[in-house]
């Protein structure tokens, strides 16, 4: 896929729905150890990529320093559900203090009334953060009422 596509991808309502809603992502990534691992994370849309913050010392930032490579899933529980698939590499940049993008990751999860608690104390907590941008390379929406899964749209067909 190049970028247009998936910019335009990404601005759909579905994918669009699913960015801004309080869901966690869950994100893939190869363990130094050569196993796979998945994480739920919070993370922001900024229009080019999936922003999401960790702590320096967490696994997850090593395995990301060897292998870039991840997938990216956002998905309700509800009935059909919505998926958005994402396929991507991660870059890192350490930083100083919280980063803003964490906070607003957070927000959706936290909410207004207890945000200014929850911001004090990761702010006490983390002296660095590790900004971890997910630039898609793929991405795919699955609504199970216009677009599903190929595999069962062959099988719908063959009926």
């Amino acid at each position: 896929m190049n970028q247009a596509e998936i910019r335009a991808l990404m601005n759909d309502r579905v994918a669009q729905e699913l960015i801004q809603a309080p869901i966690h992502a869950r994100l893939a990534y190869t363990a130094r150890d050569g196993s796979p691992r998945v994480v739920p994370i919070g993370f922001i849309w900024n229009g080019e990529a999936f922003v999401m913050g960790s702590p320096p010392i967490a696994p997850k930032v090593k395995a990301l320093s060897a292998n870039p490579k991840v997938a990216l899933t956002i998905d309700t529980e509800d009935f059909p559900p919505n998926i958005l698939l994402v396929r991507g590499e991660a870059a890192l940049e350490t930083v100083d203090g919280v980063p803003d993008e964490f906070i607003e990751a957070a927000r959706r999860f936290v909410g207004d009334e207890r945000m200014p608690e929850w911001e004090a104390g990761a702010r006490r907590l983390y002296k660095q953060m590790v900004l971890i941008r997910i630039t898609p390379t793929w991405a795919k929406i699955i609504d199970f009422e216009t677009r599903l899964p190929r595999y069962v749209a062959e099988l719908t067909k063959a009926q």
